[in-house]
C-alpha cells in the first residue's frame, strides 16, 4: 500500500459530510493549497437527465470577478467582421482556412465564434467542434454579427456551463489568488445562472449537491442554504 504524503493525511483527516459556507470552504482549500496558483472550481450535482432534450441545462456566465486566465478565442469571420474580431483580441481569425486548420486537429481553443453567414464553413465542423463543446451556438451568443462583443466577453471572464452526462456541472470561478470578495461574487454569479437556467422537464428537487475544490485540494460540500433559490 503506497504510503500517504502530509498533505493526503491532512485532507483524509476532514469530514466528508460536513456542510460548509462558501467563506469556510475557502478558508480551507487555502490551508491545502499547493506551490502553484490553483483554480477554485464549483461542481454542482443536479436533479436532470440530459439525455432528454428537456432536461439539458446550459448557457453563459460573466463572472464579475474574471477568472484569472485569458481565454484563447476563435472567431470565423470575413472583410469589416474579421477586423473587428483581431482588433478586440481573438487569437485567430478566419473561414475556409481557419476550418481546413481545426480539420487538421488544431482545436486548442477555449471558444469558437461565428458570424451568421459563416455557419455553412462552420456546419462542415460539427463532428470536430461538437464532442469538444465548441461548437458555435445563437443560444450562446457564440453566432453573432457582434464578433466584437463576443470576443471581448470571452477574454473578460465569460464562462460557458453545460450539464454533463451524469447530471453534473463543473466550471472554474477563479484563482485561490484571488481575496474571498471575488471568489464569492463569481460563485453566487455561476450558481445563480444554473438556478435561473432550471429546465422545463426538471422533476423534484432541482439543486441537490454543491461542492467546492481547488487543483489539487480536497472536494468540500456547501450548505444549499448559501445558494439563493436552490
Amino acid at each position: 500500500m503506497a504510503k500517504q504524503t502530509k498533505k493526503q493525511q491532512t485532507v483524509a483527516k476532514l469530514d466528508a459530510e460536513k456542510l460548509y459556507t462558501v467563506s469556510e470552504a475557502l478558508s480551507v482549500l487555502r490551508e491545502h493549497k499547493g506551490k502553484f496558483d490553483e483554480t477554485v472550481e464549483v461542481a454542482m450535482n443536479l436533479g436532470v437527465d440530459p439525455r432528454h432534450a428537456d432536461q439539458m441545462v446550459r448557457g453563459m456566465i460573466s463572472l464579475p470577478s474574471g477568472t484569472g486566465k485569458t481565454a484563447k478565442v476563435a472567431v470565423f469571420a470575413r472583410g469589416d467582421n474579421a477586423e473587428k474580431a483581431l482588433a478586440a483580441g481573438a487569437d485567430k481569425v478566419g473561414a475556409e482556412d481557419l476550418m481546413e486548420d481545426m480539420q487538421n486537429g488544431n482545436l486548442d481553443y477555449d471558444r469558437v465564434i461565428a458570424t451568421p453567414d459563416m455557419m455553412g464553413v462552420v456546419g462542415r465542423l460539427g463532428k470536430v467542434l461538437g464532442p469538444k463543446g465548441l461548437m458555435p451556438n445563437p443560444k450562446l451568443g457564440t453566432v453573432t454579427p457582434n464578433v466584437e462583443q463576443a470576443v471581448k466577453d470571452a477574454k473578460g471572464g465569460q464562462v460557458e456551463f453545460r450539464v454533463e452526462k451524469q447530471g453534473i456541472i463543473h466550471s472554474g470561478i477563479g484563482k485561490l489568488s484571488f481575496d474571498d470578495d471575488a471568489l464569492k461574487a463569481n460563485f453566487e454569479a455561476l450558481t445563480q445562472a444554473v438556478v435561473k437556467a432550471k429546465p422545463s422537464g426538471a422533476k423534484g428537487k432541482y439543486v441537490r449537491k454543491v461542492s467546492l475544490t481547488s487543483t489539487m485540494g480536497p472536494g468540500l460540500k456547501v450548505d444549499l442554504a448559501e445558494i439563493e433559490g436552490a
